[in-house]
């Protein structure tokens, strides 16, 4: 297939590139900037240039793909209006790129994240938010699944708290930056609660397999560890840079605060057995072991 995919160049997005070429497809990937065209080149992708809002560029590159991948996002957590304002831009492109594929049965393959529920871990078959800080995207990822009805073979990855590779990304590397900045391995409350997390090759490979075989509106879990303690990430992040380890505020996270706070173990016991998804990259505490002091 020739695949059109936002975000191409970022830690997941270059896996994901990667992995395509690698199992025969072709890509065609949005660049906002020279650096992204350039490293998009070197990995081999064709480079269609543009950001999200561009909507008139991502109609053009999704007319020209058998099948797309969405994983652009400005993840800008500054403030609740800049993360208000990143959702909104990403919601606007999905739809854009949605209505872009109706009534082709290409596939449209997107980004969530996997829910949190209370007192157990969650499944394929539970539902992402849709009210709270990122409720907007949750609803954005509703409406591109709703597309099945419209001849569209979409679908959802649902990414865990934490996508890694050679011990960065995801909340953990956040947690990482925040523990350079003010000298302190942190974590919120008493740091019991759990989050996933996967390796972004092993993602990568679950993005493939979506496009090739996914039904349209299903659900799948980019789940290789289903739940890791806070305070044990905070522990080896801590130890890996030299620093004391200990509860922060939850203040300290802004408009993450709440979801860092929350208890939100995941599985993929489904998406293992119906795509034959086996993660083998290393796990989230083996890979933070890379940090650099």
């Amino acid at each position: 297939m020739r695949v059109f995919v936002t975000g191409g160049t970022g830690l997941i997005g270059s896996a994901v590139v990667a992995e395509l070429l690698g199992n025969g497809h072709t890509v065609l990937a949005l660049a906002r900037s020279d650096a992204s065209a350039q490293t998009a080149s070197a990995a081999g992708a064709e480079v269609i240039r543009g950001g999200l809002a561009d909507l008139d560029v991502l109609r053009a590159g999704a007319a020209q793909a058998d099948g797309v991948i969405h994983l652009a996002f400005a993840n800008d957590f500054d403030s609740p209006e800049a993360l208000a304002n990143a959702v909104a831009e990403e919601s606007a492109a999905l739809a854009a790129l949605g209505e872009a594929l109706v009534g082709s049965d290409r596939p449209f393959v997107v980004c969530s994240g996997t829910p949190a529920v209370p007192g157990r871990a969650s499944t394929e078959a539970d539902s992402v938010p849709t009210e709270g800080p990122v409720g907007g995207r949750g609803r954005a990822v509703r409406g591109v699944l709703g597309l099945a009805s419209r001849g569209v073979r979409s679908s959802a990855v649902r990414l865990p708290r934490t996508v890694h590779n050679e011990g960065k990304g995801g909340f953990a590397g956040l947690l990482t930056g925040i523990a350079r900045q003010s000298g302190v391995s942190g974590y919120p409350g008493d740091g019991t609660q759990r989050w996933p997390a996967v390796h972004a090759l092993d993602a990568a490979v679950l993005f493939r397999l979506a496009l090739e075989q996914a039904e349209a509106g299903t659900s799948w879990h980019a789940v290789a560890d289903e739940g890791d303690q806070v305070r044990d990430i905070a522990a080896v992040i801590g130890r890996r840079l030299g620093l004391p380890c200990e509860s922060v505020p939850v203040q300290t996270y802004g408009p993450l605060g709440v979801i860092f706070a929350a208890d939100q173990p995941s599985t993929s016991t489904h998406t293992q057995q119906a795509l034959g998804w086996v993660p083998k990259h290393p796990s989230l505490l083996e890979d933070l072991e890379n940090i650099q002091p």
